[in-house]
């Protein structure tokens, strides 16, 4: 079988996401055949350094033996079962793990299927948790530039309108403040300012504030200090407004701590992982709590004070195999002190682009390094341009616009991170010059 067959035959069937697919009728889809570490080989034969972890999921690259094998032993006894009044020995394991990582307080698991689907459960559940107390409180905080998912409510809490605007009519009311404009403490104490204000004003309806810590994700890689976490953390205690982490892209040591919150020293009233949970094999989302949230919940049998919501496939013992894999990685391989070693490697390589005159800016948070260009006219399309020359030299990237990030696997090595770094260099090269 070639490429070009498997790629037709996909265009008469698949309908891809964020996908324009009449951009495949002149540039063929891929066709994947297998991955093995950083690599994802198509049905030809030709290999593709997978700099992006998939969409930020696969941790410990592809097919990893370890957490092969540990799916494969599950599959031979237990593949899923319901959650609704049982249990199996994966799930209690994995929570009781999480527990134990996670910031100091947070206590309970409810686990979903992916990570909008977290999102809504967070939303939810800060909601009820205040009306189980008498107080009807709505609206949710986001910060500008947000994004947190494509279902419906996660739409609705994000701030990025490619995403958003579309579907105005549909989507609940939320509002945003504004997010810090860079990395200074300065840009965080001034975002924290207007937070207060907002505080001030509205904190009677608010719910919660949801952030992405660190590091924005699909609004273009935006990076802040730590202490706006602190603070807002301090400020939604005082004004009784629930704090949500949502940790599903920079959770699980992508920011250079295992959890983002852990650099801004706070335990969140709702943390969301998901995507390396699994280590990129199986979806997964969980949304831990704590036990002020859980006990608003419990009580004799009251089917509006009690959580309503479920997932089929909710605590899937193939899905909860891969997670306890990928803690087992975590632990026995001294990963996080591993990254700091390729995240130094990482900013040496990203310094050759620090004065390129296209550059408005480059930055870096642990496992994340990000090239922003000068915004150019959108029709230009830079960032497919950028995609498509990395692929034709055997590196996966994904631009979001002129943001160029790169988030590897954590099992790269620093010869195949300086590969990545010259594939951009030759699409800018020839794009940008």
């Amino acid at each position: 079988m070639t490429n070009q067959t498997l790629s037709n035959r996909d265009m008469r069937v698949v309908w891809h996401p964020c996908t324009q697919m009449k951009d495949h009728e002149s540039f063929p889809i891929i066709p994947i055949a297998r991955g093995s570490g950083v690599y994802l080989e198509d049905v030809e034969g030709h290999r593709i350094l997978d700099g992006i972890s998939s969409w930020w999921v696969n941790l410990f690259g592809h097919a990893h033996p370890y957490i092969n094998s540990k799916i494969k032993e599950q599959l031979d006894t237990l593949e899923h079962v319901i959650l609704a009044g049982f249990t199996h020995e994966g799930i209690v394991r994995l929570s009781e793990r999480l527990v134990a990582l996670a910031p100091k307080g947070l206590s309970r698991c409810f686990y979903a299927d992916n990570g909008s689907s977290a999102i809504e459960v967070a939303l939810k559940m800060s909601y009820h948790a205040h009306k189980n107390r008498g107080v009807n409180k709505g609206i949710f905080v986001s910060l500008s530039n947000s994004y947190h998912g494509e279902t419906l409510g996660a739409l609705s809490i994000g701030d990025v309108a490619l995403y958003k605007e579309t579907y105005a009519p549909l989507l609940i009311h939320s509002i945003q403040t504004p997010v810090p404009k860079n990395q200074s403490i300065e840009a965080a104490n001034e975002a924290i300012e207007a937070f207060e204000l907002l505080l001030n004003e509205r904190s009677d309806e608010i719910a919660a504030l949801i952030v992405e810590p660190l590091v924005q994700g699909a609004g273009g890689m935006v990076m802040y200090h730590p202490s706006f976490l602190t603070k807002a953390k301090g400020l939604c205690e005082e004004f009784g407004v629930h704090f949500i982490a949502d940790e599903i892209m920079v959770g699980f040591g992508r920011t250079g701590t295992l959890f983002a919150c852990e650099q801004a020293n706070i335990t969140p009233d709702f943390l969301i992982l998901s995507k390396g949970l699994t280590g990129g094999y199986l979806p997964l989302s969980v949304v831990m709590t704590h036990e002020a949230i859980y006990n608003e919940f419990y009580c004799d049998y009251d089917p509006y004070r009690t959580f309503l919501h479920s997932h089929s496939y909710t605590g899937n013992a193939l899905a909860c195999a891969a997670a306890n894999a990928t803690l087992d990685l975590f632990e026995n391989k001294n990963v996080i002190e591993s990254n700091k070693v390729l995240s130094q490697a990482m900013a040496h390589e990203l310094s050759r682009f620090e004065h390129r005159s296209e550059v408005k800016e480059i930055r870096q948070c642990g496992m994340i390094g990000v090239i922003e260009l000068h915004e150019v006219n959108p029709s230009e399309r830079i960032g497919v341009k950028l995609h498509r020359h990395c692929l034709e030299l055997g590196v996966l990237i994904r631009p979001l616009g002129s943001v160029i990030y790169v988030m590897p696997p954590y099992i790269i090595t620093v010869s195949e991170l300086t590969t990545v770094f010259d594939a951009i260099e030759s699409a800018l090269n020839l794009h940008c010059v």
